[in-house]
């Protein structure tokens, strides 16, 4: 009887997150007073006839007034079919009291009001990152925030023919969650890779999503683009990834751009290219989960300078209202210019990355550094992108090298990562090379326990391992599977009492905690089989 009640309490805890977590829309009524949830969002929903001649560039926002004093403009934004929407989410609780302004000028001046609750048991808010920690990130209540990122460049793509809901999308986010991922990097829109693809793929089409003719953010599609207005069609469907996201808190690593995807891009700093970046910045803002990047390898190609990217930041800023973090994915850039950029992004395949990144975050003191590629892409049953390694366990090694150089990282799984996405690859044929996510599920189970914003890389104490400590004195040394065994003379001072215990890191195991051994080489007991951490901690 008692189990079946606590599987009650879990399966009502769980609608009511979900209910309350929603994407929640209501048409505005000057009667009405809304309510929602702290850190939830809400579209209010404005109708007129009036016909305005660029509606996507309008000049259109609301000024709330918190019942303290405090004032926020939020943008609006034109959402087709006569519909023009305030998107408002708030880390404020409270009654906020708000005036539409603007040129749309049979909406201009309703009023309204709206009462934020406090917020739902697992909402944090949105990342930031705090001033007396600043190369950790954090949630907005405080809670620190271990980024563990996982590429799906086409996830907007999904479920978008899928009219009445995202099972596959849902499917896929769950699938993470469970692992431990918490932010996915990924397009607003790429179209097609211009690498040959695997003909195995021609046996399984339900797996390509590239090359799409019927989906654009613009009007008409890739191959005959109408840059004169955008597509609110493809703006609604990628709402519902956005929201669907938020309420799993998973973050959207958001990429406004990427040039080698075969995307028939307006020109740069034309009136297209700046409505469809003013739009993307005003609809997805006051979403908590977003982090911004301007471009995917934004210097790459020969296509935008460096003048561009400081262009596009500064809109950026000029119209997110809310500060969400914001990146570019190029490390030349961010290390010319750090004063632009609140983290520093780095893709960096060496083969001694651990150097490569412990050197990024002795330079840049005052930012994250978050290397989103480290040249390993894990096989799945297609060959989509090799990068320079492929096997799952060089993958994970190369994670765990950046994140003992302090520094945050992203995995890669070629059966999801680009225009080939496998939603459930474990419901895939026994034929198919399945991901090894249960490896990522261990790591952030790891770095739960003995908490990351915690740790700092120690060099001088790796020997032929790599050392992360906390100012407990509690030391995890990384150490290689073909390591033989390591000293480790610091572990054995006479007037210290330790313990030690072995994690692996590819089965979540974790041996008892016994007093450290004093004499001889501390030798995992997965030597051969699998890279191991050597934990100890001070009693």
């Amino acid at each position: 009887m008692q189990n079946r009640q606590r599987l009650l309490v879990v399966i009502l805890l769980f609608i009511f997150s979900t209910a309350t977590s929603q994407l929640k829309k209501e048409n505005y009524k000057s009667n009405i007073v809304f309510k929602i949830p702290k850190w939830e969002v809400l579209d209010i929903i404005f109708t007129t006839n009036q016909k305005v001649a660029s509606p996507y560039k309008t000049n259109f926002y609301a000024v709330f007034t918190h019942s303290n004093g405090t004032a926020q403009q939020v943008p609006g934004f034109y959402n087709g079919n006569k519909e023009w929407v305030i998107r408002f989410s708030s880390s404020l609780e409270g009654k906020w009291s708000f005036t539409i302004q603007g040129d749309v000028k049979k909406i201009n001046n309703k009023k309204g009001s709206v009462v934020v609750s406090s917020a739902v048991v697992d909402n944090h808010g949105g990342l930031v990152i705090q001033q007396n920690d600043p190369q950790n990130f954090y949630y907005e209540d405080g809670t620190p925030y271990f980024l563990l990122a996982f590429e799906c460049d086409w996830l907007y793509a999904l479920d978008y023919h899928d009219k009445k809901g995202l099972p596959k999308t849902e499917h896929l986010l769950n699938l993470l969650n469970q692992n431990g991922f918490n932010q996915v990097v990924m397009n607003v829109f790429s179209y097609d890779v211009s690498w040959t693809k695997d003909s195995k793929l021609e046996q399984h089409p339900e797996h390509e999503f590239g090359g799409p003719k019927d989906i654009f953010p613009f009007l008409g599609n890739n191959d005959n683009p109408n840059y004169s207005a955008l597509n609110p069609e493809f703006f609604k469907k990628l709402d519902r990834t956005i929201s669907l996201m938020h309420n799993k808190r998973i973050a959207s690593h958001l990429m406004i751009y990427v040039w080698n995807k075969l995307v028939a891009w307006p020109g740069m700093n034309t009136n297209a290219d700046n409505m469809y970046f003013d739009y993307v910045v005003k609809r997805y803002q006051a979403f908590p989960n977003i982090v911004w990047d301007i471009s995917k390898e934004a210097l790459y190609y020969g296509r935008a300078d460096e003048d561009y990217i400081h262009g596009r930041i500064e809109r950026l800023k000029a119209n997110d209202k809310y500060n969400r973090l914001v990146s570019v994915h190029d490390y030349k850039y961010c290390s010319n210019f750090p004063d632009k950029v609140d983290f520093i992004s780095s893709q960096n395949w060496s083969h001694n990355i651990y150097n490569k990144m412990l050197e990024a975050k002795t330079k840049f003191k005052n930012k994250p550094i978050f290397n989103i590629e480290h040249g390993g892409y894990e096989e799945s049953p297609y060959t989509v992108f090799t990068g320079d390694y492929t096997n799952a366990e060089t993958c994970l090694r190369r994670n765990y090298m950046c994140l003992f150089s302090g520094v945050y990282t992203t995995y890669y799984w070629q059966g999801t990562s680009w225009n080939v996405i496998i939603y459930n690859p474990f419901e895939q044929p026994k034929e198919f090379n399945k991901p090894k996510f249960a490896y990522f599920n261990h790591m952030q189970k790891l770095f739960s326990k003995f908490q990351f914003h915690k740790m700092k890389p120690t060099p001088w104490h790796n020997g032929s391992g790599y050392n992360l400590t906390d100012d407990k004195g509690t030391v995890l040394l990384y150490i290689h599977k073909e390591n033989y065994g390591i000293d480790a003379a610091f572990l054995k001072k006479k007037e210290e009492n330790r313990t030690m215990q072995w994690f692996n890191t590819i089965t979540g195991e974790f041996t008892k905690e016994v007093a450290i051994e004093k004499q001889g080489k501390f030798k995992s007991p997965w030597a051969e089989t699998a890279d191991a951490i050597l934990i100890s901690r001070l009693k």
